[in-house]
């Protein structure tokens, strides 16, 4: 199944895609929290399609990310980022794997809270042992000093992530299991949303007098 193409309706988690009501499901949380690979899963369970932020980003681009670090920088980065965020967030019934310092912009809240904005929130040591196992370029971890740089990056964005809706913690599991964590969670946020009431509501006005409303 290609990216971002939606899969059959799985019938197990009907009643939940129902009351997200198309809304997107943002996945937040440092380099190596497992966005991509839990999101993947996770669209699968609600007939989603998936999204990943960096990859539509590079795409539109043209280029990679860490060419386009080389060239205009994080802010030229950030600038690229918010814009895109923009285009998908224009768009319904996607899970989206966004990159880690998405939070760090206040423009890219406004957009992500138009749907559910879900913290992956994997521990320090997790995320150093799979970002020294991982061979993606990510420039923003380029250090003499990689324990360090996570350190400083953690503290400087844990408060950003804390905003999110959901905090989800993990501990090692793989991605099919975070994706259930997630669905596991969800119905605790959501609202069913309010019937309409039935007939014409009564009301009373100053002198005691029975009427109806407009309803």
């Amino acid at each position: 199944m290609a990216e971002g193409m939606a899969p059959a309706v799985d019938n197990v988690h009907a009643d939940l895609r129902r009351r997200l009501e198309g809304l997107n499901l943002y996945l937040v949380g440092m380099m190596g929290s497992g966005k991509s690979s839990a999101g993947r899963h996770l669209a699968q369970q609600l007939s989603y399609r998936f999204l990943d932020a960096d990859t539509s980003l590079e795409q539109v681009a043209g280029r990679s990310i860490p060419e386009i670090f080389a060239s205009e920088g994080e802010s030229g980065f950030r600038a690229l980022e918010a814009a895109v965020l923009n285009q998908i967030a224009g768009w319904h019934s996607l899970v989206v794997a966004t990159g880690g310092g998405v939070v760090t912009r206040p423009e890219n809240w406004g957009q992500m809270r138009q749907g559910v904005v879900i913290w992956l929130d994997a521990p320090e040591d997790l995320l150093l042992q799979r970002l020294n196992a991982d061979p993606t370029p990510r420039p923003l971890m380029a250090s003499p000093d990689p324990a360090a740089r996570l350190q400083q990056l953690l503290a400087e964005r844990r408060p950003l992530y804390a905003q999110a809706d959901l905090q989800i913690v993990q501990d090692g599991r793989g991605p099919a299991q975070v994706a259930q964590q997630v669905l596991e969670a969800l119905p605790s946020i959501l609202k069913e949303r309010t019937q309409a009431p039935l007939g014409s509501l009564q009301v009373i006005n100053e002198a005691g007098e029975v009427g109806t409303s407009i309803n």
